[in-house]
């Protein structure tokens, strides 16, 4: 990918963390910036990427963006943007990872809306956004593997947001051996399930 400046990475994730969320109002009225903050980028994949997306954005009904989002997102575990998810399913332990998740985010000063996890990858890339890029690029490239996986998923599901988690991936340094076979395992086997005699640590937005 062409070299991205400061100023550049928190274009890319400010671009993504409004393309992940749900397609609401936020997301139609923001298109005219989000297309000339895009245009600012340099030439290379990570443009063309959410480019690509935001054409995809122009020409879909809303409606179909948003039954989209949701049988995508919502309903499919394979595709969940909850970065913690992969590496620890429902289980307990993924309380004490969202724990680090929920510390960056109010170490920066923001408080989460809603009843959204501070895992979600929007809210990651929001928080670069914002200006803790180097938080949130420890806690991305920790879960590498998890958006490794995210992306391999959404382009088995023919999903346009396989571009756009895969323009954040491009932001990161190149993955090494051990984080590439992270992926290959977890895309393999999964999230781990919860110990007997345990409850789960339920993921937001219904059955993934």
């Amino acid at each position: 990918m062409s070299a991205l400046d400061d100023a550049g990475l928190r274009t890319v994730h400010m671009v993504a963390s409004v393309l992940l969320g749900y397609p609401d109002e936020r997301l139609y009225e923001a298109r005219p910036l989000l297309s000339k903050s895009v245009e600012t980028l340099p030439f290379g994949e990570v443009r063309a990427r959410l480019a690509a997306f935001l054409r995809h954005v122009e020409s879909t009904p809303r409606r179909e963006l948003e039954a989209h989002y949701v049988a995508t997102f919502d309903l499919k575990r394979r595709c969940c943007p909850y970065l913690t998810y992969y590496t620890y399913g429902d289980t307990r332990r993924r309380g004490a990872a969202l724990l680090r998740f929920r510390h960056a985010v109010r170490a920066a000063g923001f408080d989460l809306s809603g009843e959204e996890l501070p895992d979600h990858l929007a809210v990651v890339c929001e928080l670069s956004a914002r200006g803790a890029a180097g938080p949130a690029m420890r806690l991305l490239r920790e879960h590498r593997a998890g958006l490794e996986v995210l992306t391999r998923a959404l382009r088995e599901e023919g999903s346009p947001y396989a571009d756009v988690v895969a323009a954040v991936q491009a932001t990161l340094p190149p993955a090494r051996p051990w984080e590439r076979e992270t992926a290959l395992r977890l895309a393999a086997e999964g999230p781990p399930a919860e110990e007997v005699g345990l409850e789960p640590y339920s993921i937001a937005g219904g059955d993934r």
